[in-house]
């Protein structure tokens, strides 16, 4: 009864521009915990429309050439960094016994985008549901904690936004908390850091292709079924291209962009209520240990690629 109460009024009080992006998070986080969310079902669906529609919000407030500028210049962390953090979970599931469809899920997770990845190649690969959970569940924990570490890590390394956007963009694996990030951060790096992940999300419908070949040539039991497309990447790029090219937009471009970062803030409250003690319970020790050491490796790689350049 109580988190039929609680559930509606967070989400509300997170409309308000006080309440920051990790705040939004661990709100959402706690009620969930200690109260529930009886409206699980319901606050899954909302996110990734919500999600859809934060982003194409924001590409209203971005200069469309500096868009391409930044998603040309990711190109190629972008394919050494797919390509390794695969080889890397491949490895690592062999090595931690974790299961085969588990592995592959969580890898693609930490590869590409987290939960839309992992939405893709389920039907694909032919994945359980306590399979899909458990790799959603380490996905989503793992997002939760980056969200609060990679700001402090960023300024204790003395990153610039450039440097910040694209390491958040590389390294977490959701495109909501890579934002969410990137807002906290401030500057350029919301710009930086949402091109390059959504350039980065455009791999997921050749790789989900690219992975039932490989799971059903090595022995899997894949299934039929279409990965999602992450359309709102044509909403976010229409949504530049109109408040670079039109004269008179900009003002309600920054605008629109506005309303949009809180609704990521929302979003982000939402994420958070998807997190509770029922969606976490699946997660046993190897499949966590598989994601966490994944995305270490992955995250400190990115960081120090990311470091090198700025120093060459």
């Amino acid at each position: 009864m109580i988190a039929r109460i609680l559930i509606p009024a967070g989400a509300l009080l997170c409309c308000f521009p006080f309440v920051s992006t990790g705040l939004g998070l661990l709100l959402g986080l706690v009620i969930a915990l200690s109260a529930g969310n009886p409206y699980l079902e319901r606050t899954r669906k909302l996110t990734a429309r919500l999600l859809a529609l934060s982003v194409v919000g924001l590409g209203a407030g971005m200069d469309l050439r500096v868009v391409a500028r930044v998603g040309a210049a990711g190109i190629v962390y972008t394919v050494i960094g797919i390509g390794a953090a695969l080889a890397l979970g491949a490895l690592l599931t062999r090595a931690f016994g974790a299961g085969r469809n588990v592995g592959t899920l969580i890898s693609v997770g930490t590869a590409i985008c987290g939960g839309s990845a992992i939405a893709a190649v389920v039907p694909v690969i032919g994945a359980k549901d306590h399979e899909s959970t458990v790799a959603l569940a380490t996905v989503f924990l793992l997002n939760a904690v980056a969200l609060f570490v990679f700001p402090p890590v960023g300024h204790l390394l003395s990153l610039d936004d450039n440097q910040f956007g694209l390491w958040a963009a590389l390294a977490i694996h959701d495109t909501s908390s890579v934002v969410g990030a990137a807002v906290a951060w401030g500057g350029e790096a919301v710009a930086i850091a949402t091109t390059v992940k959504l350039a980065r999300a455009l791999w997921i419908v050749p790789l989900t292709i690219g992975i039932a070949w490989w799971h059903t040539r090595t022995g899997g039991d894949a299934a039929q079924g279409k990965p999602k497309r992450p359309w709102f990447i044509a909403g976010f790029v229409l949504a530049a291209a109109l408040t670079t090219y039109v004269p008179g937009l900009e003002e309600a471009g920054e605008a629109v962009a506005r309303v949009a970062r809180q609704a990521l803030v929302v979003t982000l409250f939402l994420i958070g209520a998807n997190l509770t003690r029922a969606s976490l319970a699946p997660v046993g020790f190897r499949p966590l240990l598989l994601g966490v050491i994944l995305w270490a490796l992955v995250a400190s790689a990115t960081l120090g690629a990311v470091l090198v350049k700025a120093i060459g």
